[in-house]
């Protein structure tokens, strides 16, 4: 197989319940903060919203095989002295995370391409708004219903426009509606979409898949937009022209997307509009991905 792996760098209030913590870094300030992180280093922190995909992507290194399918790096803007429970939460739960950045205060996003890191999923907008203007795949994690299957199969879901695919067909959509947005679609199915900020994650997962017969890869991957046809042929031969694998594709049409993602039994959703990542957070882990036309005045 090949030695690239697939890289998720996930900050530590997406991996942990830090909430107590981080209400007293608001209310009181840093100094308070470090000393409680210190007086409690030695208590484990509960599990965070991330934390169940996080030992599933981990859970596909097999233990008897020096071939790692998938590193998780932890950015922190704990300082390494503060940060040590987290480490200590992290051995606690024999989570397989060795390396990690811990940059004091300031944003610890520079660090993701560094890492090699085909994606970074974080609880602060900010430093997911930083890393998507520097060209990295980036979601906020809100807060959701995570995936309770034992299943080892990790399921990953992707919006199309701004997500997989640039907005530019977006911008159509939110300037003229929804009839010319069909029109524009439909005169241009042979023309393959630009790549949004996703695609070279989805690459990173199809780079996994390929290695494997379709029915026994570790990791599927799914579409999941209000597309409808006949907006629906660019898409597939976008996706085509890429030449990479999507193993499900739901045009919805407008509908909401929860309930289809709940069967679908996606361990992360990712997709732009607010709205969208409302409903589907009620249902599955969602990451808001704050590009494009419609975070235009976020």
């Amino acid at each position: 197989m090949s030695d690239k792996k697939l890289v998720v760098a996930i900050s530590s209030r997406a991996l942990f319940d830090l909430e107590a913590a981080h209400e007293i870094f608001e209310r009181d300030g840093v100094d308070a903060y470090c000393q409680y992180q210190i007086e409690h280093e030695a208590e484990v922190l509960g599990k965070g919203v991330a934390y169940p995909l996080v030992e599933k992507l981990l859970r596909l290194n097999k233990p008897d095989d020096d071939n790692i399918l998938v590193e998780v790096i932890l950015l922190s803007k704990n300082s390494a002295d503060t940060g040590l429970r987290i480490f200590n939460s992290i051995e606690h739960y024999q989570l397989g995370i060795t390396r990690a950045a811990f940059s004091g205060g300031e944003s610890p996003y520079r660090y993701v391409r560094p890492f090699g890191a085909q994606l970074f999923l974080s609880a602060d907008p900010e430093d997911v708004a930083e890393a998507l203007d520097s060209g990295l795949a980036a979601a906020t994690i809100l807060p959701s219903k995570a995936n309770d299957s034992t299943e080892s199969l990790v399921r990953i879901a992707f919006d199309g426009d701004a997500v997989l695919f640039s907005d530019e067909a977006e911008q159509v959509y939110q300037k003229e509606g929804l009839a010319e947005f069909e029109a524009s679609e439909k005169a241009s199915a042979e023309k393959p979409l630009p790549g949004g900020p996703f695609k070279g994650f989805l690459a990173a997962l199809h780079n996994i898949q390929s290695h494997y017969p379709a029915k026994t890869s570790p990791i599927r991957t799914a579409l999941v937009t209000a597309r409808c046809a006949p907006a629906h042929e660019r898409v597939i031969k976008t996706l085509r022209a890429w030449d990479i694998r999507i193993d499900e594709a739901l045009f919805l049409g407008g509908m909401p997307k929860g309930e289809f993602l709940a069967a679908y039994g996606a361990d992360l959703f990712v997709d732009d509009q607010k709205g969208h990542c409302e409903v589907a957070s009620e249902f599955v882990l969602t990451g808001h991905v704050p590009n494009g036309i419609t975070n235009k005045d976020s």
